[in-house]
């Protein structure tokens, strides 16, 4: 009876755990559509942290992997639509980038000292 009660106690620790991580994932969501990426990076810290939390605990029974099944489709629906969301960022980033690379690059051709010949 005992030992029910633990194994009882400790599966609703792991759902709860996954409620977290689904919680975290949908201010995700909602900070990246709201374009706040530095808090979004901020938030998977958090994320990160409760993830890794999960492997402390024991892995679920039948009916418990049932119950975590719409936490994790939402965990990962929310994870599907923050990549859609940072993709233009990440291109527009990618971009910056590049254009600051061939700046540098003209100014490193323009300025440098003329080579002396032999």
């Amino acid at each position: 009876m005992f030992a029910d009660n633990i194994a009882m106690s400790q599966s609703k620790s792991v759902l709860n755990q996954y409620k977290i991580i689904a919680n975290l994932s949908g201010k995700m969501v909602q900070l990246a559509r709201d374009n706040h990426w530095d808090e979004v990076v901020a938030v998977s810290q958090e994320y990160i942290s409760a993830v890794q939390a999960l492997r402390q605990y024991e892995p679920l029974d039948d009916s418990d992997r049932l119950a975590r099944k719409p936490l994790l489709q939402k965990i990962l629906q929310d994870d599907a639509e923050i990549r859609d969301l940072a993709a233009p960022e990440m291109a527009r980033l990618g971009s910056l980038l590049g254009n600051m690379k061939r700046h540098q690059n003209v100014l490193q051709t323009y300025l440098a000292p003329p080579k002396t010949r032999p």
